[in-house]
């Protein structure tokens, strides 16, 4: 499910709530949804990446047609190291190994959240020569090989790659086929649910390619159809496997270049696997990630080029599910890093070559929430971890050989580190939720300040012109006992002798909090604009969301829904039990699984909720699909009642509050299905609500005017009924 960081906004209107507001500091101004999203006033302003150059003391960047190469210490431009003529454009850009040659990608076509497809040119720095990698129609993916003199990409299905010193294009697989065969790359669920959509890799030597082949010809398809003010609208269709259905059948092959042939590698039987990853050693094998379709057993398997046979390195068991994730590092010697919540918290170890544990590097009752990577010279990892706080985040380093921990990060809330590739230096992003982030450049070795490089000033000093609210964190214990940590916004002045109406914001789901100390963005202008409307703000991050532990992320495991909405039921009684709060008017907004999330809630806590807003909501997990739900459901058939049990199509009847039910028709992600079938459901019941559609979103829904309309008509919702 798309971890969806929504952005929020709202038209200032007159309500009863404004009766409750102190009076206005006529020095201050109040917020404006054009504040927000004409002039884009508390948008921050963000480094987006450092392409790091080998030297690990430089960085590029490209500003508009050209790429400029600058010193990380100084700032200093050192080079311009390509110019797109007058009428050439890029979009984006990669080099070569050896820094000799770059990929251009121009005339970009989105297709799903991560892919696209493009035209690519290749840029010889030494001939200064622009040439196209291909004629024959646009390329995905296209990728140098280590050597800089062959790159592979795929067209239509199947693997190519061009051979940069004969010219020469090779197609390696011929059986590439819309909604039936691909081959290097991944299918729609496997882009969406584990983050990868390129899937061919190159080996260190060059000499083979490691890619995996999607025989998708069983899975179901779904439609979805675009209104284009055309007689008859048009019709996407792709292949999407629900919960409980086919899955695509995955293979791995290593195809080698001099040989000309691809072997099949022998990754057993069974065509309910997952192959979510693969990654080569240093000494040129191919390690493939195996995942059961229950994915709670994961294998890494080390597959030889010469005979397509696998051994096991190493094999992961968890009573729930595994997490996928990047952070496998093979070092120099053949030893491996990995993060493992076998101890009940995520962590890093170190294992032997074959496999055997040699040591964990971090220990706790704390999450690593993120591996940087691992510096060879010093012999050190670098990690960002909840360590003090759930709702913080430190930078670390661990020594390979004495498993010392340091925390090398200073200041308090949010921090993440982006590191160079010789570890000399590394840029820290820092934010707190009354600061916007900062991005410091520091020398590693001696942790010194070397330079700033953006504070977001210009946004701090503007936010004081506008009447804000205190942005305060709380605790409180659920009824099984359990603390959860919540976010308050109260309203400029508040007085603790007023009763103020709450609106919650969730979303709940796995891999996700909203409740965090580090800056909100657009969000937060939001949420102090309905603050200034007289509205108490609070998000709860209930059971099941992240960096506490497994026992806590984990609780919801095959009940998802369950434990979330009594955790935000309860939070709603907590604060309806406050003096300062109106404990009859409390309402709650979600997007994506927080739509679920409060429409679940104003059905289960009709006695406490008095509305609800529901934004591209799941209403039936059986309607989504096969990874993300069976990873947290098992399947329909297995778990039944779990599915119906947290369903709010089962629940409509018991809706009393306001609904306001959205959604993207275009919606590739979270069906649009499911508010048809809930708006059915209704109906049936009799039951009053509200619904909007957006013609051809996405699940984001976005584009032209669509967030300023949809924000406005939230915002009309709650002040009409909150």
């Amino acid at each position: 499910m798309q971890k969806f960081t929504f952005l929020l906004a709202c038209l200032l209107f007159a309500s009863a709530a404004t009766a409750q507001e102190a009076k206005k500091d006529s020095s201050q101004k109040d917020i404006t949804l054009t504040d927000i999203w004409t002039n884009y006033s508390f948008f921050a302003r963000q480094i987006a990446g450092f392409n790091f150059r080998n030297d690990g003391n430089h960085y590029s960047q490209q500003e508009k047609n050209q790429i400029i190469s600058y010193n990380l210490a100084t700032g200093q431009r050192s080079e311009i190291i390509y110019t797109a003529a007058a009428n050439e454009d890029f979009d984006g850009y990669s080099f070569s190994a050896d820094e000799q040659k770059i990929l251009l990608e121009t005339e970009s076509e989105q297709i799903y959240r991560h892919s696209s497809q493009a035209n690519f040119f290749i840029y010889d720095l030494k001939s200064q020569k622009r040439t196209p990698l291909s004629s024959a129609g646009k390329q995905r993916y296209a990728t140098f090989n280590p050597q800089g003199d062959k790159v592979a990409f795929v067209r239509n299905n199947n693997l190519y790659y061009k051979d940069l010193n004969s010219n020469k294009e090779v197609q390696i697989t011929k059986d590439g086929l819309a909604n039936n065969i691909i081959n290097g790359a991944t299918d729609w669920v496997y882009e969406e649910e584990f983050a990868i959509d390129r899937a061919f890799f190159w080996s260190p030597d060059g000499q083979n390619i490691g890619f995996i082949r999607f025989d998708e010809s069983q899975v179901k398809e779904f439609r979805l159809t675009y209104y284009l003010n055309e007689l008859y609208p048009d019709e996407s269709v792709f292949k999407y496997p629900k919960a409980g259905e086919e899955n695509a059948i995955v293979s791995v092959y290593i195809y080698n270049l001099k040989a000309k042939k691809s072997k099949k590698v022998d990754i057993g039987n069974d065509t309910e696997q997952y192959v979510p990853r693969l990654k080569w050693t240093n000494d040129n094998f191919l390690c493939i990630y195996q995942l059961n379709r229950a994915q709670n057993r994961l294998n890494l398997l080390k597959a030889d080029p010469k005979t397509a046979k696998t051994t096991l390195l190493l094999a992961e068991e968890n009573k729930y599910f595994i997490n996928i994730n990047d952070d496998l590092r093979f070092l120099e010697d053949g030893r491996f890093l990995w993060t493992s919540e076998r101890s009940g918290f995520n962590h890093v170890y170190l294992f032997q070559k074959d496999g055997k544990l040699e040591k964990q590097l971090t220990k706790g009752n704390w999450d690593v929430t993120q591996l940087y990577g691992y510096d060879a010279k010093n012999q050190k990892i670098y990690f960002q971890a909840a360590a003090k706080s759930p709702i913080e985040r430190e930078i670390y380093s661990a020594d390979l050989a004495t498993a010392e921990i340091k925390q090398i990060s200073t200041e308090n809330g949010t921090n993440n580190a982006t590191f160079s590739s010789s570890f000399a230096y590394y840029v820290l992003e820092n934010s707190n939720v009354n600061k916007p982030a900062t991005y410091t450049v520091y020398q590693t070795e001696k942790n010194n300040q070397v330079r700033l490089i953006e504070d977001n000033k210009k946004l701090l000093e503007s936010m004081k012109n506008y009447r804000l609210g205190e942005h305060k964190f709380f605790t409180f214990v659920n009824t099984d006992g359990v603390l959860l940590h919540g976010a308050m916004i109260t309203p400029p002045n508040f007085d603790t002798n007023k009763k103020y109406p709450v609106f919650m914001t969730a979303y709940g789901g796995p891999g996700r909090q909203m409740v965090l100390n580090e800056w909100g963005g657009a969000n937060y202008a939001w949420y102090q604009m309905l603050a200034e409307q007289g509205y108490i703000v609070v998000s709860v991050d209930g059971r099941g969301t992240d960096a506490r532990g497994e026992a806590f992320s984990k609780a919801t495991y095959k009940q998802l829904g369950k434990y979330e909405t009594i955790d935000q039921i309860e939070a709603a009684k907590y604060l309806a039990n406050l003096p300062y709060v109106d404990g009859k008017r409390i309402g709650i907004f979600g997007w994506s699984f927080g739509g679920y999330l409060s429409t679940l809630c104003l059905a289960k806590g009709a006695e406490i909720f008095k509305m609800a807003i529901a934004v591209a909501p799941v209403i039936h997990w059986k309607w989504y699909d096969s990874i993300y739900t069976e990873r947290y459901m098992d399947t329909p058939k297995n778990n039944p009642t779990g599915y119906d049990d947290n369903s709010p199509l089962n629940f409509a009847q018991l809706i009393k509050g306001k609904y306001l039910l959205v959604h993207g028709t275009g919606d590739d992600n979270v069906h649009a299905q499911n508010a048809f079938e809930m708006s059915r459901a209704l109906v049936e019941k009799n039951i009053p609500f509200e619904q909007a559609y957006y013609t051809n979103k996405n699940h984001g829904i976005y584009g032209g005017a669509t967030r300023f309309h949809l924000y406005q008509k939230m915002t009309d919702f709650i002040l009409n009924n909150l």
